[in-house]
């Protein structure tokens, strides 16, 4: 995890986007126990507080669970969740951008897919 003091988003959604990451990336896997706030706090030295809105997102949004004395652990489906999530964001934030930007080109649509296509090779 890296975390910017500098950057203009909060740190505690900072928190809630790495641990994201990691669950879209099968680095936390369904099941399996994340780090404690404690543990967080600790080793990115983030004020606990902090940490725990950061976690209260992702329990909020249904990807983490809290078991009381136990832990912090990914829910099942968390991943194909957050799957759906950033698709739907990519195609608001940068697919409608890409086909503004083509057809202001004169792009046709049969040509800007040979060009994905391409970029995929």
């Amino acid at each position: 995890m890296e975390f910017s003091f500098t950057d203009s988003q909060p740190l505690f959604k900072q928190v809630a986007e790495q641990i994201e990451t990691a669950i879209l990336n099968g680095s936390f896997a369904e099941g399996d126990q994340v780090p404690s706030t404690t543990e967080i706090s600790k080793r990115y030295q983030l004020n606990p507080a902090t940490v725990l809105k950061g976690v209260n997102l992702l329990v909020s949004k249904q990807l983490i669970e809290k078991k009381r004395g136990i832990g912090m652990f990914v829910l099942s489906g968390a991943r194909e969740r957050l799957r759906e999530e950033y698709s739907k964001a990519f195609l608001n934030n940068h697919v409608s951008e890409l086909i503004t930007e083509a057809k202001n080109l004169g792009i046709t649509s049969d040509k800007l897919i040979e060009m994905i296509e391409k970029g995929y090779e």
